[in-house]
């Protein structure tokens, strides 16, 4: 089989087999480090607050942190606050002169800002650590095992959440570096993958108790869980060409160049990171009112915080698609890609190269942007109808939305940056015909 013949020369590349090996240490190290519980704390008085995190916006959390969240864990706040700092810091890139200076210096300019967003990461973490030591001491003293009080275990606790969480990112930029592909996107790919085999075996169980069908209601969802993949594929993958004409050069008395090609524009340039964004949005309620107060709130925050409802589903879906456009609009330049193609005596027949072409390219990916971003916020939504029609709160979570997307992505990704490889030192990739298409693989000039 081909996909065999492609692991063979995976293996003959030093180092890819190298990279391959880093990022499976890396993964190691951070599974290994999501059930080290903080000091202090009783592991087996943690069964309140792994009930809390069974659904609604906290299994959410639990879910982007791989299980750390409810193991009372070291690693309990994950890589979200991260990816909060991440977006903050990129929409000041619009609004904020000295940020737009910064981000057009190149790679000095991102280094100043990765930066910043390393110090807005541990502003959050300080303020999210302590709220969730008190929502772990809430839950501990139900269970008739209060947590250690005292301001000595809350401050070694909350700086010891604080390093964890700084690991987890370093962990992330280490796996970009020296291993495949994405690396933030992959620690999350890895805690999502972490809680699939226990909701698939509980849903089973589940239903295999059920009377009158419960089996076939099982075999039922898996055909539809397959469906929802097959329609984040084509929405990861879908593109649309773009015809180019190469002009001819004359050097002597030979001609060069000419031919015609394809710019591939995707239809869902962004990929999941829209998705990532607008969920890292939605904690925000969860983290103004504290872990503890959540299931206490009232009123507007409530419906904010109750990823079952309308207006949470409602919003949630807005947030993807505004940042589905925001997100295409910092990946792709027009006046770029227009630029690239002039200089290659390269112009799309029909429009001026130049400021022309510039705009036809924007209004085209204005054009393709705005249905993927429909669909993307359409399936992101999925879980909570899946959840309305009797699905498991566990399960119904890889039924498209977060999960769904951010695993089809990063794996497609991560696939073609490997398939990528493989053809620089010519061994076929992981198909018979075609390539992979990834977030790496869209052609940007």
């Amino acid at each position: 089989m081909k996909f065999i013949q492609a692991i063979k020369n995976i293996w003959r590349i030093e180092d890819l087999r190298y990279r391959l090996f880093i990022t499976t240490l890396f993964v190691l190290i951070y599974r290994f480090g999501s059930f080290v519980v903080l000091p202090g704390i009783d592991p087996d008085a943690l069964t309140e607050l792994k009930s809390q995190t069974a659904g609604g916006l906290m299994a959410l959390i639990d879910m982007f942190s791989g299980g750390a969240f409810s193991n009372a864990s070291i690693f309990a706040l994950g890589i979200m606050p991260y990816i909060s700092a991440s977006i903050v810091i990129q929409l000041l890139t619009i609004a904020v002169p000295y940020f737009q200076k910064m981000q057009q210096e190149g790679e000095s300019g991102r280094t100043k800002m990765n930066q910043i967003v390393r110090y807005l990461t541990v502003v959050i973490l300080l303020i999210q650590g302590p709220s969730y030591l008190v929502n772990l001491g809430v839950q501990m003293a139900q269970t008739g095992s209060p947590m250690p009080d005292g301001f000595w275990f809350r401050f070694s606790s909350t700086i010891i959440l604080c390093a964890g969480s700084m690991f987890v990112m370093w962990l992330g930029e280490r796996i970009t570096d020296k291993g495949v592909g994405n690396g933030i996107s992959f620690i999350i790919l890895i805690g999502i993958i972490a809680r699939l085999p226990g909701a698939l075996i509980k849903e089973f169980a589940s239903r295999l108790g059920d009377a009158g069908g419960g089996l076939i209601m099982f075999l039922v969802e898996l055909f539809f869980l397959l469906v929802v993949v097959a329609l984040s594929v084509l929405l990861v993958q879908g593109t649309r060409r773009v015809p180019i004409q190469y002009a001819k050069q004359q050097r002597g008395n030979m001609q060069y160049g000419g031919g015609r090609s394809f710019l591939p524009l995707k239809v869902n340039a962004a990929n999941v990171m829209p998705i990532i964004f607008a969920q890292a949005i939605m904690f925000i309620p969860i983290t103004i009112v504290g872990f503890a107060n959540a299931e206490s709130a009232t009123g507007f925050i409530r419906a904010f915080m109750d990823n079952n409802g309308f207006w949470y589903n409602f919003v949630f879906a807005l947030l993807i698609i505004l940042f589905t456009y925001f997100y295409t609009a910092i990946i792709i330049n027009p006046q770029q890609m227009a630029e690239h193609l002039k200089q290659n005596n390269g112009f799309i027949p029909g429009v001026k190269p130049g400021k022309k072409t510039a705009e036809f390219i924007d209004t085209i990916m204005s054009r393709i942007t705005l249905p993927g971003s429909i669909f993307l916020a359409m399936v992101a939504v999925l879980p909570a109808i899946a959840r309305l029609l009797g699905v498991s709160q566990e399960f119904a979570q890889f039924f498209g939305g977060t999960s769904l997307l951010i695993l089809v992505g990063v794996i497609l990704d991560t696939l073609a940056q490997i398939e990528a490889r493989l053809n620089e030192r010519n061994y076929d990739g992981f198909l018979e015909s075609g390539r992979i298409m990834g977030r790496s693989t869209a052609a940007i000039y």
